[in-house]
């Protein structure tokens, strides 16, 4: 694996060693956890979808779309997310 160096301003390397350092990782670490675990916002309607048919298919409930956006809406509320329109 080759390494590339990525620029950020001083504060945003100093926080990032803070929360780093608070989970006994390195930025390197950190970084890469962050890239493998976010998802954009395709992948994350292709996960949804992919769960609708799962539910329709072994559990036969079929949710609607307003039914999944106000859970989306109760879940970001509940974890302090961005709204849908700010997280692009």
């Amino acid at each position: 694996m080759s390494d590339a160096m990525i620029r950020v301003p001083a504060e945003v390397r100093d926080r990032l060693a803070v929360i780093a350092e608070s989970r006994g990782v390195s930025i390197r670490s950190l970084v890469q956890e962050f890239a493998e675990s976010t998802l954009t916002a395709e992948e994350r309607r292709e996960r949804a979808e992919r769960t609708r048919s799962y539910l329709a298919e072994h559990f036969g409930t079929v949710v609607s779309d307003e039914e999944s956006e106000a859970m989306g809406a109760r879940l970001r509320d509940a974890f302090g997310a961005r709204p849908k329109d700010a997280a692009a």
